[in-house]
């Protein structure tokens, strides 16, 4: 059973996402289970990391969404957190909160259903969101949201990390299909970048968490792309 919270102010829109969910669950032979909270400081106020999937307005009263997403992301780093918004102009800056996706007003069932399947999708995975690494003098198990990019000099990986850089024999082949079901997309040729800690882009330069690496013409597009897929831009 996956635990979904709905944080929505507006009456209609919260009964029409219960109503996706109710259709949802029949369609795909899955059990949810259902919180409403009507504000941002209402979904805060015994936050316990219990939930799989958060439905979030952005636009709310007391605590918008973005704060909300903020706050919540200081007790929780691995909730799923999907936007509710007719404000697309905030994709990039959710980015920064980790939100998974947008939705934007009005709904219709089958965008949110598709949303829906990729969102669960990612929660699968949370279970599973580490690889391990073979090291001259043995093993070491490393998450994906520790990793910022891969480059590839010299046969040799160089995995640039929360924890410094790591360095491994391999191709960046291998490294790109170990860490297919995973945001990576390569910028150029010899960077494999990590969405979940691009920050912004400007002109043929990504900023990674601490790091600027080169996007080449040849795939710049492509990037940008799945970049903006990513945060739901597109939505």
């Amino acid at each position: 059973m996956y635990h979904i919270a709905i944080v929505e102010d507006e009456l209609e829109v919260c009964e029409q996402l219960k109503e996706y969910l109710k259709n949802y669950e029949k369609e795909n032979n899955m059990s949810f289970r259902v919180s409403v909270f009507s504000d941002g400081a209402k979904i805060m106020e015994n936050y316990n990391n219990e939930y799989d999937l958060i439905l979030l307005d952005i636009q709310m009263p007391i605590l918008d969404g973005m704060t909300t997403a903020e706050k919540i992301r200081e007790r929780d780093e691995d909730v799923v957190i999907m936007f509710i918004t007719n404000m697309t102009q905030y994709a990039i800056k959710g980015y920064s909160v980790g939100a998974l996706d947008f939705t934007v007003k009005p709904i219709t069932y089958y965008t949110f259903a598709m949303k829906m399947t990729r969102a669960l999708k990612r929660v699968v995975k949370k279970e599973t969101n580490a690889i391990v690494l073979k090291l001259t003098d043995g093993i070491k198990t490393l998450e994906i949201k520790q990793i910022y990019y891969v480059e590839i000099q010299n046969r040799m990986l160089h995995y640039y990390t929360v924890e410094g850089e790591i360095v491994v024999r391999g191709t960046l082949q291998s490294v790109e299909e170990m860490l297919e079901p995973y945001p990576f997309v390569k910028c150029n040729h010899w960077y494999l970048v990590n969405l979940m800690h691009v920050i912004e882009v400007v002109k043929c330069i990504a900023t990674v968490g601490p790091y600027q690496v080169e996007i080449s013409r040849r795939n710049k597009t492509a990037f940008l792309k799945a970049l903006m897929e990513y945060v739901g831009g597109n939505a």
